[in-house]
């Protein structure tokens, strides 16, 4: 059955369970996805590869990152066709070759700063690089801060606090630049993005989201803002339709021009889970990661994970 998600010049082919894998293996998880100038795909997955990469047809290429990452979180390409992994069981950031090499760490594997200390890092959650290279590290799980690096790793500053306020987070969980160096941060709790300049001075917010999880911006000026919302986990709301479990389309003024997606949360045709990594090729198609085995314990307590759970999926571009 072909199931078609949008409306209008944002139309896409949703292709579940994308991506050939060799016979035997698994992702378990998608965290993270990003695209390279060749389009081809780079899987941050939770299995015993923990980098896959295909091409764009879903063909297998190659894997790599075996024995190094801990828990993998996310992906970003950099400008230079390098890749920034973002492990959060071992609290650093690893930039690489595409065909895995490591060229230089940040932060201390299996060393994290204390809880909530707001110095790097204590379980970062993403990475990403402004055009003039400037690296930014959202800083996460247990912590409610960005950092801010050189091209070469050297620190420069960090700004964020706990809270509830402009320039204060609750689980800054992913964060991406556009074209004018400008930082977006996904403050999954708090329910919206947060915009600042290069230096940390917020800027303004975009709100009417549901735990946005997952951020991707094309390279170029006046981007669309591709926006992963994870769906309810609370027991009150769980049931109830349109909340998040679904991937917004912006335009970068953080108004919505697209959203695809089925009312719930699920694993069916045109449902999402737990949209965790965007990546968007040449030709416009969306490649999304889901952490879906985790989300379905929140979302459906007591039942069974369905088999097969879907965690990788191609929305082609009509």
């Amino acid at each position: 059955m072909t199931v078609v998600l949008g409306n209008g010049e944002y139309r896409f082919k949703v292709e579940r369970g994308w991506g050939r894998l060799p016979g035997g293996w698994s992702l378990n998880e998608v965290a993270g996805v990003g695209v390279d100038a060749k389009d081809r795909v780079y899987v941050f997955n939770r299995g015993e590869h923990p980098m896959v990469v295909f091409d764009r047809e879903g063909n297998f290429l190659t894997s790599w990152g075996e024995g190094v990452f801990t828990r993998p979180h996310a992906v970003h390409i950099g400008p230079d066709d390098t890749i920034f992994c973002t492990d959060d069981g071992d609290h650093t950031v690893r930039k690489c070759t595409l065909d895995g090499k490591v060229l230089m760490t940040i932060g201390v594997p299996g060393a994290p700063s204390p809880y909530m200390s707001l110095r790097p890092f204590c379980r970062c959650t993403h990475t990403a690089c402004a055009p003039n290279g400037d690296i930014f590290v959202s800083d996460g799980y247990g912590n409610a801060c960005v950092h801010k690096y050189t091209p070469d790793g050297r620190y420069l500053k960090s700004w964020g606090s706990p809270g509830t306020g402009p320039g204060q987070f609750s689980l800054p969980h992913n964060i991406t630049c556009d074209a004018d160096g400008w930082v977006y941060v996904a403050d999954r709790e708090l329910h919206r993005i947060q915009v600042f300049d290069s230096e940390g001075c917020y800027e303004t917010q975009w709100n009417n989201l549901h735990r946005p999880s997952a951020l991707y911006m094309p390279p170029g000026r006046c981007p669309l803002c591709y926006v992963g919302e994870t769906g309810p986990t609370m027991s009150v709301i769980r049931n109830v339709p349109n909340l998040g479990a679904r991937i917004s389309i912006l335009d970068n003024k953080g108004n919505p021009l697209a959203q695809l997606g089925g009312e719930h949360a699920g694993n069916g045709p045109g449902e999402f889970m737990s949209p965790h990594g965007i990546a968007v090729d040449s030709e416009g198609s969306i490649y999304v990661g889901e952490v879906a085995r985790t989300a379905w314990g929140h979302m459906n307590p007591g039942k069974p994970v369905p088999e097969p759970i879907h965690v990788l999926s191609k929305l082609t571009r009509l």
